[in-house]
Order: C-alpha cells, then structure tokens, then sequence
C-alpha cells in the first residue's frame, strides 16, 4: 500500500501489513482466512474454491479487495464460507484509460520501437521516411465492453483524436457524445481500425479475443488490452502477429503475467507494459482509501461502499 494507506490503516485498525510483493502462496491464503477478521488481498492473490474449502470455519468475514477486478477470488466459494467481497470501482477509471491512449499512441507511431533505437546509439538522424507509424487522428475505435473504464476510452478517442467510436456491451449507452453499438464482436473486429478491450475477467470472457475474432480484424488494425490478459488467446495473438494477419498490439496485461513469451518481447510492432493500469500515486492511494472506507462500514455494520 502507498504510504498513506498505510499510516491510515495503523492509526485505525489493529493491522499485519505484508511486506512482500508476491502473491500469497496457499498457506498464506489459508493463514489469513483463519487468523485474520478481514483480509486486503489484490489481483495476484488467487482466492480461489479451494482456499476456502481448506479453511472450513475462517475468522475471515470479508475480502476488501484491492482492485476493481476481482477475478482472482471465487465469490460464489466466498459467499458460501460466509464471506462477503468488496472492490474499488471508480477510482482506476481514468488511470486505466489513460494507459490504454498511451498504448494505443505508442504501438500507432511506433514509439516503443523509436526509443529503442534512440538508446541503442545507432540512430542516425531524420529523415522523410523514418519509422512511418499510423495517425490515429479521425481513425475508427472499436471498444469491447462499455462500463466506466470503457467510456472513458471512447470519451478521450472522440473529444482528443476526432476518433469515431463503436462499441460492444450488452445494452445500448449514451455517453453524450455520438458512439455505434456493434452487433457482434466479429463485426465490430472487421470495421474498426482499433480494437480496445475494457471488459472485466473470468471464466465468461476468457479467450473473448479468439483466433476467430483475431482473422476477422483488418491488416493494419490495432489490439489494445488493458482489461485482463486471459481475455486473449495469447497464442493466436502471436500467431496473427507473426502471419502480418495485425499491425501490431499493445499489451499491458497477460495471460500467465507476469510470463510474458519471448515471441512477443521480440515484436517491434508491440508495446508490452508490465501491469501499469492504475499506477498512480494519487490512484493507489484512492483505491486503497476505499478499501479501507469498505472496512470501517463493515466494522460500523454499514453497507459496504461497493460490494461486488
């Protein structure tokens, strides 16, 4: 946690802060189900039917997670360990969207590639031809998944780049600026000239980007995730990549992260990332105040702020 989330957590609860960054192996899952009131966890800690059923008594009556997804915890397992769950919407919103213009600007001119090459010392001056990438300026989006994280992205593509924007959800927005709803996800592929993925993971959208949709994108087309990395078939992305089947991908999730495959760290035509979504002081701060927030209402026998 930031530093302010830290102090914070002192001065109000009676607290055990881990001081390391890996995720929590199995005995330590086990360990803070049944020692601990309440437990913070984050993406990495993989919560799963399992953790619960080796602890069937835990002291543990709430997972205040972290983090807006919440894919690495079996709410249903949870639910019935009675155990309740909560995330941190809202406050990742316009971090995790500025990373993805930030990867939809480098993968378009090529920026990664560029400074690479600047570093290298083999840079050998300007000139008319040099490393011609894609304006993204009046270019079509396609944006899969249109929830906070979702209109953000299109709000900065429309108002920033004069970007036209389509989208994909399960009914009709109106973000006040003027979008199209695909009418399927291969349609949506096929027209656009970048596709961003802004949905949530999960067993329901796992391998969403398949080697199907993947064909269905045109040649110079752009992939962009920012949402989570098993929402891609990573192999057929590769694969696609590879055959010249896309003009490129920039990534800042994974499917096995932090595994990232050689294939893809050799690609000039891909920005790779390492998770910088919602790196942000101000942002890391704002998500743990409000996992924090979910623990004094628990604590209060309030509402939780927001319950997944």
């Amino acid at each position: 946690m930031t530093a302010a989330v830290e102090a914070r957590a002192r001065a109000e609860f009676d607290v055990e802060i881990r001081q390391q960054t890996s995720p929590l192996n199995a005995d330590e899952r086990q360990r803070a189900l049944r020692d601990f009131d309440i437990v913070l966890p984050t993406l990495g800690d993989q919560f799963d039917a399992g953790s619960f059923a080796a602890v069937p008594q835990p002291r543990c009556r709430l997972l205040a997670n972290f983090g807006v997804g919440f894919n690495h915890i079996d709410v249903a397992a949870a639910r019935r360990a009675g155990i309740v769950v909560s995330n941190t919407p809202g406050a990742v919103t316009d971090a995790t969207a500025d990373i993805a213009l930030t990867l939809m600007l480098m993968t378009a001119r090529r920026a990664g590639e560029g400074e690479r090459l600047v570093r290298s010392g083999e840079w050998q001056g300007w000139h008319p031809t040099q490393m011609l990438g894609t304006h993204l300026t009046g270019k079509h989006v396609g944006i899969v998944g249109f929830g906070r994280i979702g209109e953000a992205i299109a709000r900065r593509c429309h108002f920033g780049f004069g970007m036209s924007v389509s989208y994909l959800a399960r009914s009709d927005k109106s973000p006040g600026f003027p979008v199209s709803r695909a009418e399927s996800l291969t349609a949506l592929a096929a027209q656009v000239d970048v596709l961003v993925l802004a949905v949530p993971g999960g067993a329901e959208t796992r391998h969403l980007i398949s080697a199907e949709v993947l064909a269905a994108m045109r040649p110079h087309a752009l992939l962009i995730n920012i949402s989570r990395g098993e929402v891609v078939d990573e192999a057929a992305l590769i694969a696609a990549l590879q055959a010249g089947a896309l003009g490129g991908a920039g990534l800042d999730v994974y499917e096995f992260e932090p595994e990232v495959p050689e294939a893809l760290r050799q690609m000039e035509q891909v920005t790779l990332l390492p998770h910088l979504g919602t790196a942000t002081e101000e942002v890391r701060s704002a998500m743990g105040h409000l996992a924090l927030d979910n623990v004094a209402a628990f604590l209060a026998g309030r509402p939780l702020i927001s319950p997944v």
